[in-house]
């Protein structure tokens, strides 16, 4: 036998023995599915091209014990006393192959989930299925995490606080803020509501721009500084859809949906609060400090005229920049 063909026997044998080594465009499939109470079913499927002497054994360690075996169908049975978790490990005959996998949940409430391994992965820790209280403090967490993140409403409340003055017109204030953008945030998160996410951003800049040159005209008889909580409730409207919207690119729980939309909604406020408490007691602080300066008595004006000059400059690139991405 030549050399070029004995290289040609051995490349084949090679191929035929090791599939390990070639990336499939298939992935691995394993079904996991509650058939009822502590009672987990795990099917296993195999790509198109991967031969059944190199399949995997599937097992789920910690929580679960498996009480039957493989069948014909390739299933085996688990009991799971404690509800699933753990780690799923599939385990090779011989070296783990380049194979992508993909770990489907299925659990009776109707809730699934999808977990992603990658080629050459054997591992992955098993999620709980979702529960009230584990939603609750979740989306409390996003809630208050994003409006301290989210600068152009918190630039909105600081303008409210600037328009309302005294504290009974703040608290008025901030109420009718929080339950207008409340409905809206509900209707649109639901599904009742649709409205586009670029338009709703620009629109919430606008609003910015708007308070800014109110306040840098100064305090006179319109309605904007006599009811500034027509103001708030207005555009409170307006920011509850752009809360939507971040809501709806994290998404609701699927089984805990009201649950989920009422703490995130919760955790706004609370956040909210937060953000007006500690710009009062800035406020309280810097006006203390203000009275043992000597300044020109013009000096609160050109105060007032200088930062709306610097909310509204702000507030006026943000409206630019989301205007062009309306058109981008």
């Amino acid at each position: 036998m030549s050399m070029a063909r004995l290289l040609l026997v051995l490349v084949c044998w090679l191929a035929a023995s090791v599939p390990a080594a070639a990336h499939d465009a298939f992935p691995l499939l394993i079904n996991i599915r509650q058939t009822g109470g502590a009672l987990y079913s795990v099917d296993l499927r195999l790509p198109p091209s991967f031969p059944d002497r190199f399949a995997p054994e599937v097992r789920i360690d910690q929580r679960c014990k498996r009480i039957a075996g493989r069948d014909d169908r390739g299933t085996d049975l688990y009991h799971c006393p404690r509800g699933l978790g753990g780690d799923l490990r599939l385990v090779y005959p011989g070296s783990a192959p380049s194979v992508p996998g993909l770990v489907r949940i299925i659990w009776a409430s109707g809730e699934t989930r999808s977990l992603l391994l990658k080629p050459g992965e054997t591992g992955v820790t098993l999620p709980q299925p979702e529960s009230r209280s584990g939603v609750a403090g979740q989306y409390l967490r996003l809630g208050i995490e994003h409006i301290l993140m989210g600068y152009d409403h918190l630039l909105f409340l600081v303008c409210l606080l600037w328009l309302a003055g005294g504290l009974r017109r703040i608290l008025l204030t901030i109420t009718g803020f929080t339950l207008a953008h409340s409905v809206t945030l509900a209707l649109s998160a639901l599904g009742w509501v649709e409205v586009a996410v670029p338009p709703v951003e620009a629109a919430i800049a606008l609003s910015i721009v708007f308070l800014a040159v109110e306040i840098y005209k100064g305090p006179r008889d319109t309605l904007s500084w006599r009811y500034p909580i027509a103001v708030s409730s207005s555009f409170g409207l307006l920011h509850g859809f752009g809360f939507a919207a971040v809501l709806g690119q994290i998404g609701l729980p699927q089984t805990e949906l009201v649950t989920g939309l009422l703490f995130f909604n919760l955790g706004v406020e609370i956040g909210q609060l937060i953000f007006v408490i500690a710009a009062i007691a800035l406020y309280l602080i810097l006006r203390k400090a203000w009275t043992h300066l000597r300044l020109r008595a013009d000096a609160p004006v050109i105060a007032r005229h200088a930062s709306a000059a610097l909310v509204g400059t702000l507030a006026s690139y943000w409206l630019a920049e989301r205007t062009v991405a309306l058109f981008g």
